[in-house]
């Protein structure tokens, strides 16, 4: 894979290219550790959850194989790596005792990475709630969920925060709400709306108390939340679909983007919803509305909203993913743009950015998967454009470094630079990696 089939974007000398993984997709379990299930566990044992019947207990092993993983993000010469800590490893109840075995793993991960002269960026909540809360309390159902994570994220902080580059409270919460309390899609496998829109508040509640309590702490972590965006587009300029098109943008983009920089939910929104609307408790939006360091901003293709029937297909010029996403890079400039006019927020990090491949294996072991390339190449050349209109991007970290469990869809989806051969475990570069490799090279000659 050449520079002239691909050639390299122009970026900022102090611009940071990373890579990003998330514990309970990648870690597995060891035995006698200490660590409790989260709600990801529970579900995978619930039949027919998971597409292809799979588990994390095994995932990539990475609780076992973490210092050659480090090893490998050090020969694509990555400035950084972005994880999640397992919140049932280091807290197996979700509350009281701290397992020290789990505390151990991520502070000898933290050293391993400086040691490879990568900067650690950390996520606090990837997704996997303790099971011990959701059974006691409901999960982010409750008020005292929040509660107890900002507990959490103050411990983390303080046993971390001299060392971590980056500290994110909550990974997607669009997620973790309406995916996991209205579709039933993810864990903990609910289907109601209005318990749904409630987590989403609870999830920002906890994200505001959380920024507060890590605050006190004192660490030299910059602080920030990573929010996902799928931008919403009208198929057609109708009545029916502008409005449809603003609704849905009104619950993905500004639903929680609006609490964090405007200190409301948008009304529109509130409006849509109805009796579904969160209960909201004096005070809560200014707990919300703390002041972040950065913005995690990941974002994958785009929702074309059609209200015709048959609906109007996606155009995708393209192509789509391997997830039945359409790829349209330059949604991403649009979408920074917007965010830096509507918001004025702090320095933005692309958190997450990939694509899902059904990775075609050569004869002689090699991954020739050129569509990724093409992805990788097309929205680092987007987030170019962004910085060349006045947008602040710090970072671009590729999602993900391996092969991983992909939630609902198993080990099915492939989202890695590297593809992980799940029988073995062997680790083999693809040759995005490699492209990626040559273009941090090159990025780092330019310093």
């Amino acid at each position: 894979m050449t520079s002239s089939q691909f050639p390299f974007p122009t970026l900022p000398r102090d611009f940071v290219l990373g890579a990003a993984t998330s514990a309970a997709q990648i870690e597995g379990h060891a035995p006698g550790d200490g660590k409790g299930p989260s709600i990801w566990d529970a579900f995978c044992a619930t039949p027919g959850k998971i597409k292809d019947g799979s588990d994390i207990s095994v995932a990539c092993d990475h609780i076992h194989r973490m210092p050659q993983d480090v090893e490998r993000m050090q020969w694509l010469g990555l400035d950084a790596y972005r994880f999640s800590f397992a919140w049932p490893r280091v807290q197996p109840l979700g509350q009281g005792a701290w397992n020290e075995t789990g505390l151990a793993f991520y502070d000898r991960l933290i050293d391993t990475l400086l040691a490879a002269g990568i900067a650690p960026h950390a996520t606090l909540h990837h997704w996997d709630l303790p099971q011990a809360l959701q059974d006691l309390v409901g999960g982010w159902q409750s008020r005292e969920t929040s509660r107890y994570f900002a507990d959490y994220a103050a411990e983390i902080a303080r046993r971390f925060g001299d060392r971590l580059v980056t500290i994110s409270t909550l990974n997607e919460p669009w997620c973790v709400a309406t995916l996991g309390y209205e579709m039933g899609q993810f864990a903990p496998g609910l289907k109601s709306r209005k318990a749904a829109m409630q987590v989403s508040h609870h999830l920002l509640l906890g994200h505001g108390l959380a920024m507060s309590a890590m605050r006190a702490i004192g660490p030299r972590s910059q602080l920030g939340i990573v929010l996902n965006h799928t931008p919403a587009v009208a198929a057609e300029k109708t009545p029916s679909d502008l409005h449809a098109a603003r609704i849905a943008d009104g619950l993905d983009v500004r639903w929680y983007m609006d609490p964090l920089f405007r200190g409301a939910y948008p009304a529109d929104a509130i409006e849509h919803l109805g009796d579904d609307a969160p209960r909201i408790e004096s005070g809560d939006m200014a707990v919300i509305r703390q002041p972040l360091d950065f913005l995690g901003i990941n974002l994958y293709t785009r929702n074309w909203v059609s209200t015709r029937e048959p609906k109007i297909p996606a155009p995708a010029p393209h192509g789509f993913n391997d997830m039945g996403w359409e790829i349209v890079p330059e949604v991403l400039t649009q979408h920074l743009v917007r965010l830096t006019r509507d918001y004025m927020p702090p320095p933005m990090i692309i958190t997450e950015n990939g694509m899902a491949n059904a990775d075609v294996v050569d004869a002689d072991g090699a991954v020739e998967d050129t569509p990724r390339v093409a992805y990788l190449q097309g929205h680092l050349d987007a987030v170019a454009k962004a910085l060349a209109m006045g947008v602040d991007v710090r970072g671009y970290f590729y999602w993900s470094l391996l092969d991983n469990f992909e939630w609902d869809s198993g080990y099915a989806k492939r989202f890695g630079l590297f593809r992980v051969d799940y029988d073995t475990q062997a680790r083999t570069p693809k040759a995005s990696a490699h492209w990626y490799r040559e273009f941090i090279a090159n990025h780092k000659r330019s310093r």
